[in-house]
């Protein structure tokens, strides 16, 4: 098989021939061990996540000083994304941290929200031409990948703030009904434009789940958020109908999962076993569903040793079997506590456990 194919077929649950090496490094670890990740997939022969994430959708009007006046004065070198969501820097030691503010955290009336400046999508031009010529990344045995993460949930509530945009849920309020919607909006020309300019993979996503319980109930996920996601998904599906939808929620999110399946996710990512029992998970769901992660990066990848990390992945893809339906990979990005010897374990438990034939 090749890359591609592999990678489609560990998703369809058709079986492998080898395992995917996938991962991300915070800046610090970038920094410290990404030559030797490079040198060690070199020795082994292996090459990284054959995913490709492309540009999203180009934006009609880049400037984002027109958010300021929903601030007082910010930080120096405060950010300020499409959406009008600030971000203050975070301290040196986590660089890759910061501080969230909110523009439509203290609007009172629906009108203050209609006039709102949201981002405005273009469509076609020289950058869609430009970013469907990533085609050819196919050629060199990749899969293009169009990764829109905070998909509605987590776009909206960055911009409302999540108390005021559950309070405006939880009492029916008219806000949360045209600020969701514009989210799904705006997530259906990203997801449309993604597959039209080549992807074959969408990577939506909002974070649903706390530590030990769901962050909200599955009656207000099922009224609020379900048939938004739903559209995205039925909008991409109409595009490409054999796209393969992966879903990031971070935390426990059992209660939702055959509500994720019903709207039509293929991959859930990340299934952290510091909230949920992988073994568990693929028993209920795994002969619907694929999974992304598993290796945690809140214990085995930290604070464990080389052999434990070694035995978590061999551990996960024996519960998944030979058929596939597992992409391992550590849940997160890793941080800087990460020695080392816990990333080459990782790597090399992905090239070892498909040489032992297990």
């Amino acid at each position: 098989m090749t890359e591609r194919e592999n990678f489609f077929s560990i998703i369809r649950r058709t079986g492998y021939e080898r395992i995917p090496v996938m991962y991300s490094f915070c800046p610090y670890l970038q920094e410290t061990c990404g030559r030797k990740v490079e040198e060690l997939l070199r020795e082994i022969g292996f090459t990284p996540s054959p995913m490709v994430d492309v540009a999203g959708i180009p934006v009609k009007d880049r400037d984002t000083e027109k958010f300021r006046k929903y601030y007082g004065p910010l930080k120096e070198g405060t950010t300020i994304d499409i959406y009008g969501v600030a971000n203050e820097p975070g301290s040196a030691a986590a660089m890759h941290m910061t501080h969230m503010l909110h523009p439509l955290e203290k609007m009172e009336s629906l009108e203050e929200l209609e006039a709102y400046p949201f981002p405005e999508f273009v469509r076609n031009g020289e950058e869609a031409r430009q970013l469907a010529r990533n085609n050819a990344l196919k050629a060199r045995d990749k899969v293009i990948c169009g990764n829109m993460q905070c998909t509605i949930w987590e776009t909206a509530w960055y911009m409302r703030g999540m108390e005021a945009l559950m309070m405006d849920m939880m009492s029916e309020d008219e806000m949360a009904e045209f600020l969701l919607d514009k989210v799904t909006d705006l997530a259906v020309q990203r997801a449309v434009y993604f597959l039209e300019t080549g992807a074959e993979v969408l990577y939506f996503g909002d974070d649903v789940g706390m530590q030990r319980t769901i962050m909200m109930s599955r009656e207000l996920y099922q009224t609020w958020l379900k048939p938004r996601l739903k559209r995205v998904v039925d909008a991409a599906r109409t595009v490409k109908p054999d796209v393969i939808i992966f879903y990031h929620s971070c935390g426990f999110i059992e209660p939702f999962i055959e509500d994720l399946i019903q709207v039509g996710i293929d991959v859930l990512n990340p299934v952290q076993p510091e909230c949920m029992d992988f073994g568990e998970i693929h028993g209920k769901y795994g002969d619907r569903l694929s999974f992304h992660g598993t290796i945690g990066t809140q214990t085995t990848m930290p604070f464990g040793t080389p052999e434990e990390v070694r035995a978590e992945v061999f551990r996960n893809l024996d519960i998944a079997g030979k058929k596939g339906g597992l992409l391992v990979s550590p849940t997160h990005l890793l941080e800087p506590e990460v020695p080392w010897e816990n990333i080459r374990a990782y790597i090399q438990a992905c090239r070892d456990y498909t040489r032992s034939g297990s």
